[in-house]
């Protein structure tokens, strides 16, 4: 367990563990979510925002029929160019 003491305006300086935990940098953003139980839960905003991009996107490969690498360069080509080499 880590503790935070609160100073003026309500700032908080995380611990160091926790920041390592978190995988926070300087100038990285922080989200707080309060979950079902009422507990406040921290979280690196950019890997929160990395895993719903990826949920999102979850399916669209197959949806595209990507299956390799040759098939991404072939959809990058079609989007630049218009050229279909699949």
């Amino acid at each position: 367990m880590s503790i935070a003491r609160v100073y003026e305006e309500g700032r908080i300086r995380i611990p160091a563990e926790i920041c390592r935990s978190l995988g926070l940098r300087i100038g990285d953003k922080v989200t707080f979510t309060q979950n079902k139980n009422g507990e406040i839960v921290l979280s690196n905003a950019s890997a929160r925002a990395i895993h719903k991009a990826q949920e999102a996107f979850s399916g669209a490969a197959e949806a595209l029929g990507v299956k390799d690498d040759d098939d991404v360069m072939a959809l990058v080509n079609e989007v630049r160019y218009g050229k279909i080499e699949r």
